[in-house]
């Protein structure tokens, strides 16, 4: 008997018990198919001699990993000249550039089908795979040092912002989604909603100084350096990791396509799945770097929260512009039926984690719950509409307990809390801020 080739996925339909219901099996097959995708994006350089060898394909990898670090060096030390969320922002547009790329070339070819697919997917991705993550490998790290079970993670006064930014364009889009178009006047108001949000962020003070000791080696040592050489070396973190991501994220992307092609994934579930994983990976790392330490867990969670809105706004509002160039004259994104059941999707999942976030902390079992619902309606694609229903439900639910315990929408009375407070005296000495608070 000849052995499979080492890296490749068997054939599915290999090796099943005579008179296997033919629903199970293609299941199975549904099921080796993306999982053989995300290994096609985990384990790059995996590739046949005839895909270019090893070391060609294998070298975008690396270079992602150390762009990855760089990026995420710079937010961390960052947040104590801005504040924190706006660090986050900013991270979250240069870790986000392969994700506009890829949909920026979507939308130019005008293939509908495959915006919504590559939009939807990478926002399903972020809350249904990477919250759960950020929460495991916090728990994981957690476990290490104390030897108990993590049973929450607790957002900082702060991040009420980020929260409350992410549930308005969700809003939105539920407009948009009635009305079953995407329009260049959507695209501005989604546009406002973000620079609003950068707005809010600027004025929240920076981080205190004595928050430098909890910073691993490299940042910290960054944060010891006289204040211009601080800023230059930030600036550095941020120049050279954006450097590399931009011209390592294509050959990273046409690399993990040539071995997705390799096990015989389909155009769409690259599109919808594979490239969102991808494009997000750079993210993804950091958020991981920052997530096996307890104190940095919501710096990771706040790090992914900053990407939804960002896609949810700017990644979406892009969307029609170039549609439009490419037509040459102002046009609307109509959508079908099947692509208005994928928003919906998108937004009933984005709600619920915006409401699971607004007690201020992100439980155990809230994070299983969303995880387990994504990997659902990712095995099973047929099942769309009775996952988006469970997420309603569950959204149904929170707003019930939100009536019967008050306290529970944390985020928007700290919010509230953080927009009255006074502005830290100018006077204060050097990397500290005052009150916490938002300026008036």
């Amino acid at each position: 008997m000849t052995a499979p080739r080492p890296g490749a996925c068997p054939n599915s339909g290999r090796g099943r018990a005579p008179g296997a219901p033919e629903a199970a099996d293609r299941i199975g097959e549904r099921v080796g198919k993306r999982a053989c995708a995300l290994l096609a994006a985990i384990v790059p350089g995996a590739a046949r001699p005839e895909l270019g060898g090893f070391w060609v394909n294998a070298w975008p990898f690396p270079a992602v990993v150390f762009s990855a670090f760089l990026i995420a060096w710079g937010a961390e030390c960052a947040q104590f000249l801005i504040s924190q969320g706006m660090a986050l922002a900013i991270l979250a547009w240069m870790q986000a550039l392969p994700e506009f790329a890829v949909e920026a070339v979507i939308a130019w070819s005008r293939q509908i089908h495959f915006m919504t697919a590559n939009f939807t997917g990478s926002l399903r991705l972020l809350v249904g795979l990477g919250w759960p993550l950020i929460f495991l490998v916090a728990a994981i790290g957690h476990w290490r040092r104390e030897r108990r079970l993590l049973r929450r993670i607790p957002l900082d006064d702060e991040h009420c912002v980020e929260v409350v930014a992410l549930g308005v364009p969700i809003l939105y889009f539920l407009l948009i989604y009635f009305k079953g178009t995407l329009t260049l006047f959507d695209a501005g108001v989604l546009a406002a909603i973000y620079f609003l949000y950068l707005w809010v962020l600027k004025r929240i003070p920076p981080r205190e100084v004595e928050d430098v000791e909890d910073l691993e080696a490299v940042p910290r040592a960054v944060m010891r350096l006289p204040l211009r050489s601080r800023a230059a070396a930030i600036l550095i973190f941020f120049a050279a990791g954006g450097t590399i991501l931009f011209f390592s994220a294509r050959p990273f992307l046409e690399s993990m396509l040539r071995f997705a092609t390799t096990f015989g994934v389909s155009q769409y579930l690259f599109i919808q799945w594979v490239a969102p994983f991808l494009s997000e990976f750079p993210e993804g790392l950091s958020t991981m770097y920052w997530a096996r330490r307890s104190a940095k867990a919501p710096m990771a969670l706040m790090n992914m929260v900053s990407a939804n809105i960002n896609q949810w706004t700017m990644l979406a509002a892009m969307i029609p512009i170039v549609y439009s160039l490419s037509l040459k004259a102002p046009a609307a994104i109509p959508f079908d039926a099947i692509q208005k059941k994928e928003i919906l999707l998108t937004v009933a999942q984005s709600m619920l984690g915006m409401l699971l976030l607004a007690n201020m902390s992100f439980h155990l079992a809230e994070a299983a719950g969303i995880f387990l619902l994504w990997a659902v309606q990712f095995v099973r694609p047929g099942l769309h509409e009775e996952v988006t229903l469970l997420y309603f439900a569950w959204v149904a639910y929170e707003l019930f307990m939100t009536i019967a315990v008050r306290r529970r929408l944390v985020a928007f009375t700290a919010f509230v809390h953080l927009w009255k407070s006074p502005r830290p005296p100018s006077s204060a000495p050097e990397g500290r801020s005052g009150p916490a608070g938002l300026s008036s």
